[in-house]
């Protein structure tokens, strides 16, 4: 059973930086896409950004210019730079990993809390 293991969320002040990281327990095989989705209290849960094998990206019109999604591949590692943070940015972040060879199977993380607070 693969295992999606993020790390980086944590408390920050509006403004600052965080980098979230998210690497598979072992190597995954076909991958389509990894990507982060949020989800905040209250509110249903989005994508924020993903990234495919041929490294095109995908991103949320509220993260535009301040996320920045890249992959190793080799690695099985998806990574998210957050600059810019706002206090609308607070919430669960989940990585995700898409995977097709036929069918299309998700791999998804635990989730780990980001917070924009002063």
């Amino acid at each position: 059973q693969v295992q999606l293991v993020e790390s980086g969320g944590g408390l920050v002040q509006p403004g600052g930086s965080l980098r979230l990281s998210c690497a598979a327990s072992r190597t995954i095989l076909n991958i389509s896409f990894m990507g982060w989705y949020r989800q905040a209290p209250g509110k249903q849960r989005e994508l924020v950004a993903r990234i495919s094998r041929g490294g095109i990206t995908e991103y949320a019109d509220s993260v535009k210019g301040r996320f920045t999604i890249s992959r190793d591949n080799a690695e099985n590692t998806v990574y998210l730079q957050m600059n810019s943070l706002k206090p609308e940015d607070t919430a669960v972040y989940t990585c995700n990993v898409i995977t097709v060879l036929g069918v299309v199977r998700n791999y998804w993380g635990q989730g780990t809390q980001v917070t924009i607070s002063s």
